[in-house]
């Protein structure tokens, strides 16, 4: 099985931490978010692994040779201009398509900037036994953006607090509303189906074709630790947790 870290973003909202170092390289109790994401990785078995850069490229590819990649086979997508997570997944999609005799087997995306305990074990399980497209780990927390699952548990929609705008592309008796956490497990023929072009968000691509029926389904990951370290509050709040044994180090 294959994986992807999306590391590319600017990470604006952790500055000044990531004036001088791309966000991948921030670290908590002296761990960078990208060997975290890496060991967790590698723990689930995964050998296999893409990284995409663009903000201090050089740094992470340096990082990376410097520690011999941590044991595992990594190569790096470069984007010169940001893609964002659909356009950065569909530049690197060759890494998934190579000629191989497990080109069915589903793969992981997962955000760099994502802590979690989720049992990726039983996500790919559960994927497997929906024979989904795409499934999300989602979570019933608050959120300034949610998205929709109807009352079959298929993608239908999403919902932006800030500006109180829903989007639905899919007729729905009821919606539940839950917050995406940045870990996704992608059926390859997905990338076939990517139409979109330049610098989009895969979720666009998600409501697209749920649109047309296919099954994007959620995993529930309520019982698991999992935090967004987009912000300097929530990063602090991550190191606090390691030290009282929380998240495992």
């Amino acid at each position: 099985m294959k994986a992807m870290v999306l590391a590319a973003g600017l990470g604006t909202r952790l500055r000044p931490l990531t004036d001088d170092r791309p966000k991948a390289l921030v670290e908590i109790e002296g761990c960078t978010l990208l060997e975290i994401t890496i060991s967790r990785l590698r723990a689930f078995g995964i050998r296999e692994v893409i990284v995409n850069v663009h903000h201090f490229a050089d740094m992470v590819v340096e990082y990376l040779q410097v520690n011999d990649n941590f044991g595992m086979g990594i190569e790096v997508s470069r984007e010169d201009v940001l893609l964002d997570t659909g356009g950065g997944l569909k530049k690197a999609a060759w890494f998934f398509l190579e000629a191989s005799g497990e080109r069915d087997e589903p793969f992981l995306l997962h955000n760099v900037d994502v802590l979690s305990t989720i049992d990726l074990g039983r996500m790919v399980q559960s994927h497997k036994e929906h024979r989904a497209l795409a499934t999300l780990a989602v979570q019933q927390r608050t959120s300034s953006r949610y998205l929709l699952f109807d009352e079959q548990g298929q993608l239908c929609g999403r919902r932006f607090e800030y500006d109180n705008h829903t989007e639905l592309v899919r007729s729905a008796e009821s919606q539940q509303a839950l917050a995406f956490s940045g870990i996704h497990v992608i059926s390859p023929r997905l990338l076939q189906m990517m139409t979109e072009e330049g610098a989009f968000s895969i979720i666009e691509t998600y409501l697209r074709l749920t649109g047309r029926n296919e099954r994007i389904v959620p995993f529930r990951a309520d019982e698991y630790y999992c935090r967004d370290l987009g912000t300097l509050e929530s990063l602090n709040q991550a190191g606090e947790d390691f030290q009282r044994g929380i998240f495992p180090a």
